[in-house]
């Protein structure tokens, strides 16, 4: 039976340091010659890119309320195998889900994996009241194995004696490691989080370091066999993914889906790009910053990032903005999620003016300088669309500093057609409680979905790709 050595990185809150010592483990184990497998948990982007290249794999996204628990463990257990560790960085605070009974929670996570816990706790100027925080989180749920604690942020030698003593008498938790405060975060921060991996330059420097400090200060040995004294869980079927014969292709071979992978969209799980080539397409990364030809597609992906750091790049892409235009019109499919819906609108508003984008839209954008959606979503469909059924419900989450803004009286009439295809029973959406403009070929929302957790998607987009090539 495998055992899949395992742990999971939590906190009392965001900003505890997870993804510091998440990526720095990461990146010490495979310095030393150790496969490490990166998960995140939760919807998250921006952490999963930079644990990928700490961790140099790709990494996974495990979620309770996007994946069934029977798909969650399969996924797991597919994308684990024949690690060394696998290390899975939780998301907020360790009992913090959507609702009072902290469902979806990274506690909640553990359980289903039955992963060790090591919490990273920011002990700035605390003591002793260290071990009652400690304590209570071993004990607030049944069945969470809290086998660790790497302490944050401590003043000097004497502070973090003094906390490891507390902790490990009075609570009863062994003490892994204790990083010292640091004057800078080797990743800068902006709106949405750490910035994009592709937009830093010195991204392999800063993980070195980062693993260096982890190194020195933190008992890496340990950790990894606390990982490896995880109990071996229990056999799951295979991850049930699309098959070329759900999206109607049988032997044939399949279409083009073209996926914008550049520094203005990158937001995608690995798993829907996966979903899409399991269910009988072919892949084309494309720019919508390179002035390069694309080739013939006969279906479009366009992912969330950050448009608004490239809008004036992807303004002065006419070439761009007027081919994905036609394609448009000329009814392929086009999916979009977020910053793809963005750029397939009018303009994009900024502190230095309107930067004109695709148009396939009468809609634009304005960012916003606080979050306009967040959290997860749930939503009905309530209009025709080559992607989701009519009657479906949906669920995926939205992380948007922009607002959409409904054409003014003098936009062209006859250019108003798109319909708003999901009705939002949890989360903002762009509108009037509703998501996801459909016009002909096209929908937009500012939903992400999780392939794996919405199954009719990527057959759905395959068949559609291959009926638009068809015609």
């Amino acid at each position: 039976m495998t055992s899949f050595p395992r742990i999971i990185l939590a906190g009392l809150s965001g900003g505890a340091g997870k993804t510091f010592v998440s990526a720095g483990l990461a990146r010490a184990f495979s310095r030393r010659g150790l496969s490490a497998r990166p998960f995140k948990k939760g919807p998250d982007y921006i952490d999963a890119a930079w644990l990928s290249l700490a961790a140099r794999a790709t990494a996974c996204n495990l979620d309770p309320f996007l994946l069934k628990r029977e798909v969650m463990a399969a996924l797991f257990q597919e994308k684990a195998s024949g690690a060394d560790i696998s290390i899975i960085e939780g998301n907020r605070g360790l009992f913090d889900g959507k609702d009072v009974q902290g469902t979806c929670s990274t506690a909640e996570l553990a359980r289903q994996l039955d992963a060790p816990v090591v919490l990273v706790l920011d002990a700035t100027k605390m003591t002793r009241t260290a071990a009652a925080i400690v304590a209570g989180c071993r004990a607030f749920e049944p069945g969470l194995n809290l086998a660790g604690v790497i302490l944050n942020r401590t003043a000097g030698e004497r502070h973090r004696n003094i906390l490891t003593q507390c902790i490990e008498d009075l609570a009863g938790v062994p003490v892994l490691g204790a990083l010292p405060k640091s004057s800078e975060n080797p990743i800068p921060e902006r709106h949405m989080g750490l910035v994009s991996d592709q937009e830093f330059a010195g991204r392999e420097e800063a993980l070195d370091a980062m693993a260096a400090t982890v190194e020195r200060w933190v008992d890496v040995d340990r950790v990894l066999r606390l990982a490896q004294a995880a109990s071996a869980p229990a056999s799951v079927a295979p991850v049930p993914w699309p098959s070329p014969e759900l999206s109607g292709l049988g032997g044939a071979e399949g279409p083009v889906i073209g996926y914008v992978h550049d520094a203005a969209l990158w937001f995608y799980y690995p798993e829907n790009l996966e979903a899409l080539e399991r269910a009988g397409a072919r892949l084309e990364r494309l720019s919508l910053l390179s002035s390069a030809d694309w080739p013939e597609i006969h279906g479009l992906y366009l992912g969330g990032g950050f448009p608004e750091t490239q809008a004036a790049g992807l303004s002065a892409n006419t070439a761009v903005r007027g081919r994905v235009r036609a394609l448009a019109q000329a009814g392929l499919p086009i999916y979009a999620e977020c910053g793809g819906f963005m750029y397939l609108c009018a303009s994009l508003s900024l502190e230095d003016g309107a930067h004109e984008l695709a148009g396939v839209f009468p809609f634009s954008t304005r960012l916003c300088p606080r979050p306009q959606g967040l959290g997860y979503v749930e939503a009905l469909v309530r209009a025709e669309n080559p992607f989701h059924p009519l009657g479906a419900k949906i669920t995926g989450h939205e992380f948007h500093y922009s607002a959409c803004m409904e054409p003014g009286a003098s936009a062209d009439p006859s250019a108003l057609a798109p319909a708003l295809a999901l009705e939002m029973l949890r989360g903002r959406g762009m509108m009037n409680g509703c998501d996801g403009l459909v016009r002909g070929g096209t929908f937009a929302a500012y939903t992400h979905i999780h392939a794996l957790g919405t199954p009719h998607w990527a057959p759905n987009f395959v068949r559609a790709a291959q009926e638009y090539r068809d015609r």
